[in-house]
């Protein structure tokens, strides 16, 4: 061997310098030719590269002292010989190494399992089912994967041939063969393969918090993979704290209620509230997709197609999306964009989202899968409010509106690109500000607000929502922001819904359009004359009602509703056309325009089906 001192460092990471090293058979001597030759790499700058090399020496020494047989070509026989991370695995009557999985048979190597390197390498057991997966390592073009599978997927030979689509050398041959191997493998390394606690959900898991407690692993719908590995710190934390007070110092209330529904999603568990849903609705470029930026950027990656989604889905789709991320907030982008069968249905979608708990749903051997179940806050935006789409009061009592005003940032593409950027600090703060205080210390917080908001005249479901985001806020502000920029109190009362607004103006609607239906001949003429004949209330046209402003009034007057008030929440609902901001408009009779309510009917009421205006109205 050339002198130390005299080595360049090729010769210190070389086969020769280090073979001959573990060849010596003086343990005492050897580790001394190792500390000096360490010492000669740190001075060449390739401590780090030596440290790997004599890893990897010092494994297969340990697979040569397990096999007890003589090395044959570099192999070992009834071991697992791979080149890489994972530690030698008995394997009994096979043979495995780097060129593949092969069945020793009266001595010949031509019965193939599998073409290249793979064995199972750690169990999971989920936490919610019981159910195990297992984790596959494999190599193919010389880069080892890994990957988890449920345990069914690898013990049948019908269904393991699934897994050529990951890339790995299977088909309907080899399939028998390469689920014995893996099988032989797990059975005979049974205590050497760690067990691993799993769970197919995010959020509190047994005290600790998944994803930032790696106590446990995820093993949830590969579907949601995306979004899983979207949920972490990237680029830099100051960066992030610095431009986010920058933003709460405006002052601007749509900043700070993003910010702190965002964190509220995970004080539900923690107070027993219910899921709700905070909808930030306004004209475009109002700052509405960049606060829901802004509020994915406490937990994860706001780009496109990463943690943020939309309403061009499925309600089955969007069940699944919120069990999956259970206490993580769900985020959904534009509610104008959702699919034609969310909404026929957007009531239905709302309650389901907001009732924390799926379907229940049968499975083909007609036993109950498991029930999706989630305890978070939806965050919503679009153009219109999410309550027109909406009629029922008890939907209604399940979002918290906020109108986006002009201008929320000064700068918003600087803010949005800055966000894509450095995100996923804040999270992991707040998780552990939270569990500093404790679950009591929550309680008492949320409490308290919650009485504030105590409020005959105001809807309790929205109150207790409230209660929670400003506990978030109060949190946040106290210990990651330390700005003293907390939501003013007064300023959130304003999201919150009178009781009379919701069920009067409910009421309201469905008394007027019942006066419409009885008093059906005072909006259409006779069929068979096509004169009206008596009392002429209105028209009917293109599926709306359109009442004269006097009939309007004395319908209101006999069911005894207030018609300012139902004319503000059927404007604001969407449910009647408006013309230069007045709630009534115009139509022509003979010429002349006269102010009628128009009224939007109920779809799908076979009493209002469309009728075209006639010009023989008696006026």
């Amino acid at each position: 061997m050339k002198e130390i001192n005299a080595m360049t460092a090729e010769d210190v990471l070389s086969d020769e310098v280090l073979e001959e090293v573990f060849s010596d058979e003086d343990e005492i001597h050897k580790a001394r030719m190792l500390l000096t030759l360490e010492e000669r790499a740190a001075a060449l700058g390739v401590k780090k590269k030596f440290a790997q090399m004599v890893a990897a020496y010092k494994r297969m020494e340990r697979r040569i002292k397990l096999s007890e047989k003589n090395r044959v070509a570099h192999s070992l026989d009834n071991w697992t010989n791979f080149d890489g991370p994972y530690e030698s695995m008995f394997c009994g009557s096979w043979i495995a190494r780097e060129d593949g999985i092969y069945v020793q048979n009266t001595g010949t190597l031509d019965v193939v399992a599998c073409y290249h390197p793979i064995l199972p390498i750690e169990r999971l057991k989920n936490l919610e089912t019981g159910e195990e997966q297992i984790k596959i390592a494999y190599k193919r073009n010389g880069a080892w994967e890994e990957i988890i599978v449920p345990k069914t997927l690898i013990t049948s030979a019908n269904k393991i041939v699934a897994l050529s689509g990951r890339g790995i050398a299977v088909t309907s041959e080899n399939a028998r063969l390469l689920v014995r191997y893996l099988s032989d493998v797990e059975n005979m390394n049974g205590s050497s393969i760690p067990v691993q606690h799993s769970s197919s959900k995010l959020g509190w898991i047994r005290g600790g918090f998944l994803p930032y407690d790696r106590e446990l692993v995820f093993d949830g719908d590969s579907r949601f993979r995306q979004v899983f590995e979207s949920i972490r710190e990237e680029g830099d934390r100051e960066t992030w704290y610095r431009h986010v007070k920058a933003l709460r110092a405006t002052g601007r209330i749509e900043i700070k209620f993003a910010l702190a529904a965002s964190f509220a999603s995970i004080l539900l568990y923690l107070v027993g509230g219910l899921p709700f849903i905070v909808d930030l609705w306004g004209e475009t470029e109002g700052g509405k997709t960049v606060s829901l930026m802004l509020a994915c950027s406490v937990w994860a990656n706001p780009d496109e197609s990463s943690y943020i989604g939309d309403f061009k889905t499925t309600d089955v789709s969007l069940e699944a999306r919120a069990d999956v991320l259970n206490h993580l907030p769900v985020i959904l982008d534009d509610t104008s964009k959702a699919s034609q069968k969310i909404r026929e249905n957007f009531e239905g979608m709302v309650y389901d989202l907001c009732s924390g708990k799926g379907k229940s749903r049968s499975n083909k051997e007609l036993g109950m899968n498991r029930e999706n179940r989630w305890q978070n806050a939806i965050l919503t935006n679009g153009e219109h409010p999410l309550t027109s789409y909406v009629t029922q009061g008890g939907a209604m009592n399940r979002i918290l509106e906020l109108e986006c005003g002009e201008r929320v940032y000064r700068d918003p593409q600087r803010t949005a690109d800055l966000l894509k950027q450095h995100y996923g600090f804040a999270g992991r703060d707040f998780i552990a500000a939270v569990k500093d205080l404790g679950r009591d210390a929550i309680r008492e917080i949320q409490a308290g607000f919650q009485e504030k908001l105590r409020d005959d005249g105001k809807m309790e479901k929205q109150s207790i929502s409230l209660s929670v985001i400003l506990t978030a806020d109060q949190v946040a502000t106290d210990h990651l922001f330390r700005d003293g920029q907390y939501i003013p109190l007064e300023e959130a009362k304003g999201v919150l819904m009178d009781k009379e607004e919701l069920s009067e103006n409910e009421r309201a609607y469905e008394f007027i359009v019942s006066e419409v239906e009885i008093n059906i001949n005072k909006f259409r003429p006779d069929s068979y004359t096509g004169e009206y004949r008596g009392e002429v209330w209105g028209c009917m046209e293109e599926g709306y009602a359109v009442i004269l402003n006097n009939a309007f009034t004395r319908i209101c007057e006999r069911g005894g509703f207030s018609g300012k008030s139902f004319l503000s929440w059927a404007a604001r609902n969407e449910l009647i056309q408006t013309q230069g901001g007045k709630n009534f408009k115009n139509k022509k009779f003979y010429g002349k325009a006269i102010r009628c309510l128009w009224l939007k009917m109920p779809e799908g009421d076979g009493g209002f089906d469309e009728v075209t205006q006639t010009d023989k109205l008696p006026f």
